[in-house]
């Protein structure tokens, strides 16, 4: 397989002892844990924020869909302009601009300050992920990267189980800017931490447009940046109208929706650790069983989920299957560029986010000329185009 340099991975720089290098984990993985709170957060606020500042739901949903572009953007553009700053440093500054956006969040007066302190957020997230990404191959030794990785991610599952309600709750019991400036106190926390857990990570060579352009030369990294895309679509196409689709094709009362969502996010700890513990050694297979389950769930969900027991299963399976999916594809795109681990991760995370987006506006476009049913066919079409997609790398010996 092509590479684009072929300057060693450095791991001087990781931790000396192995409880070191493990608490140097979990404080990045909790750094990932307040940035995916933080993006969607608003979710939960959207009524409280648009009647404090006379805007309508609509028009506060922006609040999700401005970072998560700009998140895209700053995934690639991040790691360009910072040339070799000391990964450690870069890591300390973006929590500090999420600490900044957070308060800024909290303290804004009126809409467009807070969508601008929310463009801040997109920033921090995308320049964050593309660092901490393939931040493992750096801090453990080799044969604990996938269960580095699936700790690292686990802080993405862990916002959507704890994060955000904990923080719609805070915004119901107190007030929405309570909730952004815990946010922005525990950012500062994180700050710390990293400051003092982080080993010094010098780049290697800093990132150039040419080496994030020659990194399509390489089948795995396009592979890999395909099958993200056509995933990442095809579920949040869906699961942005998962309430609807859980209480008007499976009977189930709005009530209980919350609760079933939480299994969902619960379920997917459980499969990001899973993945975790199968890419060691099981790369390929992994990621294709998951592109294969999770399709050919949506896709049967029509039929199998009519009824409450059936949509609740097939909701948990949905939940365990997508957990694995960050853990997976990441170290997908750390073994197809194993040599440019910051140029293929950057470029991921970019179509990860931008996926998360096109997946959203996408269902809900087409969710007022389909049915329901309709959504969760696309969704799972586009799935099981990823899953061909995965296919076609199945003679790459470096993805197994």
């Amino acid at each position: 397989m092509r590479t684009t340099d072929p300057t060693p991975i450095r791991r001087e720089t990781a931790p000396k002892s192995q409880e070191g290098r493990w608490i140097a984990v979990s404080t990045v993985a909790f750094g990932t844990f307040l940035l995916v709170t933080a993006e969607q957060l608003p979710i939960g606020l959207l009524t409280p924020v648009g009647s404090a500042l006379s805007v309508s739901e609509g028009t506060a949903g922006l609040m999700v869909t401005v970072p998560s572009i700009v998140a895209a953007l700053a995934a690639p553009v991040v790691p360009l302009l910072v040339g070799r700053m000391d990964r450690r440093i870069l890591l300390v500054a973006l929590m500090g601009l999420m600490t900044l956006a957070n308060i800024a969040s909290a303290l804004a007066p009126d809409y467009p300050l807070l969508i601008a302190s929310r463009v801040l957020v997109g920033v921090a997230i995308g320049g964050f992920w593309a660092i901490a990404g393939g931040l493992a191959v750096r801090l453990v030794p080799a044969e604990h990267v996938g269960r580095a990785t699936a700790i690292i991610f686990g802080g993405v599952g862990a916002a959507n189980v704890f994060g955000v309600p904990i923080g719609t709750v805070i915004g119901g019991l107190a007030d929405w800017r309570i909730a952004f400036g815990a946010l922005g106190a525990l950012a500062l926390g994180v700050l710390v931490a990293l400051l003092a857990v982080l080993p010094p990570l010098a780049a290697d060579r800093p990132v150039a447009l040419r080496r994030l352009a020659g990194q399509f030369r390489s089948q795995g990294v396009r592979v890999g940046i395909l099958a993200t895309f056509l995933l990442v679509t095809g579920h949040f196409s869906a699961y942005t109208f998962v309430g609807p689709v859980l209480r008007d094709l499976s009977g189930i009362d709005q009530e209980l929706v919350g609760p079933l969502l939480f299994g969902f996010g619960a379920a997917g700890i459980v499969g990001n650790f899973v993945a975790g513990a199968a890419v060691s050694g099981r790369l390929y297979r992994t990621v294709l069983f998951i592109t294969a389950a999770l399709g050919v769930t949506m896709l049967i969900f029509p039929v199998a989920g009519l009824t409450a027991v059936g949509g609740i299963v097939l909701l948990v399976v949905w939940g365990l299957v997508y957990g694995g999916v960050s853990t997976s594809l990441q170290t997908w795109m750390i073994k197809a560029a194993p040599q440019a681990v910051e140029e293929a991760t950057s470029l991921w995370v970019a179509v990860f986010n931008l996926s998360i987006g096109i997946g959203a506006l996408a269902g809900g476009t087409i969710v007022d000329a389909l049915p329901l049913r309709g959504i969760l066919w696309l969704a799972g079409a586009l799935v099981l185009a990823a899953g061909v997609a995965v296919w076609t790398a199945r003679r790459n010996q470096s993805l197994r």
